[in-house]
């Protein structure tokens, strides 16, 4: 579904990509973990044309997404939530989520996706005419999902969905990932909590200062001995 391939990525003469290759079946989760710098959160934004790639190709269900603005990469199926959520503050829950279907046309089936997207986060349906600013850390995180969620993407891209959340909210989170998963979205995961991320994930890449330094099966990767010590602790 996704296939990235050779990607190099600069911040004006530093090289923060270095020829990066990856790609993504349809139906799996991926994650991709790695220390704070290696160069996550970069992948993602140039995957979703928020930065622009200096060499390399994205291929996405068959279009190449490097020379593909950000809005049009959105209607092709793509959704991501990014780092520290991005939620619009002063709008209500519903508001927020009504802006995540844009791209979208059809007021039935936008409805349709509502009603789907109140079934994985019941608290959105709860809250929906709540100012989104004043949800909790977590609910906030729901939101940004719930909003990926309402442009009815074939893949999300999600960026560190745990970041300062309680232990409870991280474990609903990742739950809930599970559940998007099962329902038919495809994902991508980058994640600094990566025991969670490897435990819900098919296969995995580490990322080291811009390359790919290991790939594998999940459960491979949760008992490599160097992976234990460097990012889980062990």
């Amino acid at each position: 579904m996704l296939k990235v391939e050779n990607l190099s990525v600069y911040y004006g003469v530093i090289q923060a990509i270095k020829g990066v290759s990856f790609e993504i079946n349809e139906g799996e989760i991926i994650a991709l973990i790695g220390a704070n710098g290696a160069g996550k959160t970069t992948i993602l934004h140039t995957i979703t044309g928020l930065i622009d790639a200096k060499s390399g190709s994205i291929i996405f269900d068959g279009h190449e997404l490097t020379k593909t603005p950000a809005h049009k990469i959105v209607s092709l199926g793509m959704a991501h939530v990014p780092e520290r959520r991005r939620i619009f503050q002063e709008l209500s829950v519903l508001a927020n989520l009504k802006l995540g279907a844009y791209t979208r046309k059809d007021k039935s089936e936008i409805e349709e996706t509502l009603k789907m997207v109140y079934e994985h986060f019941p608290i959105l349906k709860e809250r929906k005419n709540q100012i989104a600013g004043t949800l909790s850390g977590g609910e906030q995180q729901m939101l940004a999902m719930g909003r990926a969620l309402m442009s009815h993407p074939k893949i999300i891209l999600m960026d560190e969905p745990s970041m300062g959340l309680s232990p409870l909210y991280v474990n609903e989170i990742f739950d809930i990932i599970k559940n998007i998963n099962k329902s038919g979205t495809t994902v991508l995961l980058v994640e600094q909590n990566a025991k969670k991320a490897l435990s819900i994930a098919n296969r995995a890449y580490v990322l080291e200062t811009g390359k790919i330094a290991l790939e594998g099966n999940s459960q491979e990767l949760l008992n490599n001995d160097s992976i234990k010590k460097a990012y889980l602790g062990e």
